[in-house]
């Protein structure tokens, strides 16, 4: 019975695991319109009231220059790694939680399919704004 319900739960987590990873792009793009009003994706993005958020997966945190970051989001960027998807998700449901301090970010994106959406739709930005 304990293999049962461990392989039930292994298989259940690599489910979760899938979803984080696999948004809508389309839907995502829907979600960003609340985003717009801080941030900007594209060729020509600038910052506003928040980052830029070209090539935001796989980029290094408090990382865009000429943004003057909370100081919460630059000593969390200390030694972590790049943005990955899963951290992306983490972040978006409460950013301040996330940061273990204040982020300039107020908004939240309660909802775990809207938050995979809008990442998938990040996703398909280079660096430079260029579409993948």
């Amino acid at each position: 019975m304990k293999r049962v319900i461990t392989i039930a739960g292994t298989a259940l987590l690599a489910l979760t695991m899938q979803a984080h990873a696999e948004g809508d792009a389309a839907a995502g793009e829907k979600v960003f319109r609340k985003c717009q009003a801080c941030h900007a994706v594209g060729e020509g993005a600038k910052n506003k009231v928040g980052p830029q958020l070209n090539g935001i997966v796989g980029r290094e945190p408090a990382s865009v220059e000429g943004y003057k970051y909370s100081k919460a989001a630059v000593e969390n960027a200390e030694g972590a790694g790049p943005w990955t998807e899963a951290e992306l998700m983490q972040y978006l449901e409460d950013p301040s939680k996330y940061l273990g301090g204040r982020s300039k970010m107020a908004f939240k994106l309660r909802k775990e399919d809207e938050r995979a959406n809008v990442i998938a739709y990040l996703d398909t930005f280079n660096a430079d704004g260029s579409t993948k």
